[in-house]
């Protein structure tokens, strides 16, 4: 049975919840079902600044339980969801003529990334006690996740940032560029660790998603780098590497997609486990709407059509799967409340 919701337990992972509904939001906006979009935008808005209230509340009250989570090597990188979904609520505040807050997001979202990332590798290095490549999960990829949103929301920015906007395109030229590199390290011990070692139906998770999402992201990012001005002559000539590379990515982001079903039914129809809501579902809709989003944006700036075909039909896919984990949400959401309720009336 899964443990009842409360604020002390509560998971850094939700923030997951603003990715996946901001992305569809912005994948919708890119197909131009506007209204649609709409909706999806003011759920993703309003449940970040829930999920911010609540994890500002966590800190307060319980902070032993907060360092417990920043400690732990499997945990401490699911934080970086905090930093996507920021950079992600940005470009949809910058979509709606908001620059500013824009810019905003992104200071903030910059700044957690640079005190995450210091802090989960020095865990890895000096707390872990597990020297083996099994500690090594779908989730640790969320912080190739968190550098490109940060590389997408820059590069949004950048005009309105008027004398400076050339430093910042050479910071989100420098991120997406470390963003690969730390995707080549930890892609290769994710491999290792799903072919090559023992994988049971329970190691099966929707967080293994998350090797898709980075890789879409992060041709998206590079796809940024392509549409946008480089303001710079050297960046300028960088635009055929980074042309290439995308594509490479991008690629490798589709292969994975039958691989990752093929795991699912594995784990659900073979196996005969059951399919349940939990926080890292949204890790699962994530990387459907960015590779909606990524396709979409490639095949305009390659000038492809058959990309747009393919971002019209995943686009449905992310919303079908974000439904069902939107009514797995309320349907925990709901019987937390019965069961609060019911024990207020057997105290009374």
């Amino acid at each position: 049975m899964p443990t009842q919701p409360s604020l002390q337990s509560l998971h850094p992972g939700n923030f997951a919840l603003v990715m996946s509904t901001g992305i569809i939001s912005i994948g919708l906006s890119a197909l131009h079902f506007d209204l649609l979009a709409k909706v999806f935008q003011f759920i993703a808005l309003a449940a970040w600044c829930i999920l911010i209230l609540l994890s500002c509340l966590r800190a307060s009250l319980y902070s032993r339980s907060v360092l417990i989570d920043l400690l732990n090597p499997r945990m401490v990188f699911s934080y970086f969801t905090l930093v996507a979904a920021t950079n992600i609520v940005g470009l949809l505040l910058h979509a709606a003529g908001h620059p500013q807050l824009a810019i905003a997001c992104w200071i903030l979202a910059f700044t957690a990334w640079c005190a995450l990332l210091y802090l989960a590798f020095s865990v890895l290095t000096f707390l872990s006690h597990e020297n083996n490549v099994n500690i090594m999960h779908g989730g640790w990829l969320i912080t190739i996740v968190g550098t490109q949103s940060l590389v997408l929301l820059g590069a949004r920015i950048a005009p309105d940032l008027g004398q400076y906007a050339p430093y910042m395109m050479v910071e989100v030229h420098m991120l997406w560029g470390l963003g690969l590199a730390f995707y080549g390290i930890f892609v290769t011990l994710f491999c290792y660790r799903i072919f090559f070692l023992a994988l049971k139906p329970n190691d099966i998770t929707p967080l293994l998603w998350v090797v898709m999402g980075a890789a879409a992201i992060s041709a998206n990012a590079g796809t940024s780098l392509l549409i946008e001005d480089a303001h710079l002559p050297f960046l300028n000539a960088q635009k055929p590497f980074i042309d290439g590379i995308t594509l490479m990515i991008w690629s490798w982001a589709t292969w994975w997609i039958p691989l990752l079903f093929l795991f699912g039914i594995w784990k659900h129809l073979i196996s005969k486990l059951p399919f349940r809501y939990e926080p890292s579902m949204w890790s699962l809709v994530f990387p459907l709407g960015m590779y909606t989003v990524a396709s979409e944006r490639l095949g305009l700036a390659a000038d492809f059509p058959p990309l747009h075909w393919i971002s019209q039909l995943i686009i449905w896919i992310a919303v079908s799967v974000w439904l069902l984990a939107f009514s797995g949400l309320l349907r925990r959401l709901w019987a937390w409340w019965l069961t609060r309720m019911s024990g207020s009336q057997t105290d009374a």
